[in-house]
């Protein structure tokens, strides 16, 4: 009977010690991932293309959820387990410095934050990397658009030759509708190139 319960005794501790080696094993095991950079397999991974050191993928029109925004025109959407820094097109908003570059921020962000979008670019991206499109809303709503005539971003003429964005600029002008109620609004292509000369 002492001999039964002596061998429980160490089949007890055998069976701790092999618990603990286990733990310890799969403990090594997830921090050794981590350290190589391994993603979690739950599918929301919010990295961009840059630290993930891949080729830029060539999207023309894709759909995916909104995770950032970075200021009133430029935003990252989750597509495929990447982050996707989205500029808009012919569209510029003030800068984050600038009079009402947080207000066009959090108009953007109260119209599409969180939301899964469409984002419309034929394949362009800008030279800094970022897909150039258009973001449409699952409600149908152009954010683009929307922050132009809101009166919170200029049409980029530069870059767009638009007759509904210009019309809907002059509108927003006409009715002194957001930053038009400023009496000499400073266009952010100019706000930068001045802070550069700086």
């Amino acid at each position: 009977m002492a001999k039964k319960q002596n061998r429980n005794k160490s089949t007890g501790k055998y069976s701790a010690w092999a618990l603990i080696m286990l733990l310890i094993v799969s403990v090594y095991s997830v921090v050794r991932n981590i350290d190589k950079g391994d993603k979690p397999r739950d599918g929301f991974v919010k990295e961009s293309y840059e630290k993930a050191k891949k080729p830029y993928r060539s999207l023309k029109t894709f759909t995916g959820k909104v995770v950032s925004i970075k200021d009133g025109d430029t935003f990252e959407v989750l597509y495929d387990g990447l982050a996707e820094r989205i500029r808009l097109a012919e569209i510029d908003c003030p800068e984050s410095k600038q009079a009402f570059g947080n207000v066009a921020k959090k108009y953007a962000s109260d119209l599409c934050f969180g939301q899964t979008v469409t984002v419309e670019s034929g394949g362009k991206r800008d030279r800094y990397g970022r897909v150039v499109g258009t973001i449409i809303t699952q409600n149908g709503i152009n954010v683009n658009e929307a922050l132009v005539k809101a009166g919170l971003a200029w049409h980029y003429k530069d870059y767009s030759d638009s007759e509904e964005l210009a019309q809907m600029e002059q509108e927003a002008r006409a009715n002194k509708v957001g930053l038009w109620a400023d009496k000499k609004p400073t266009a952010p292509w100019n706000w930068r190139k001045r802070n550069r000369r700086r």
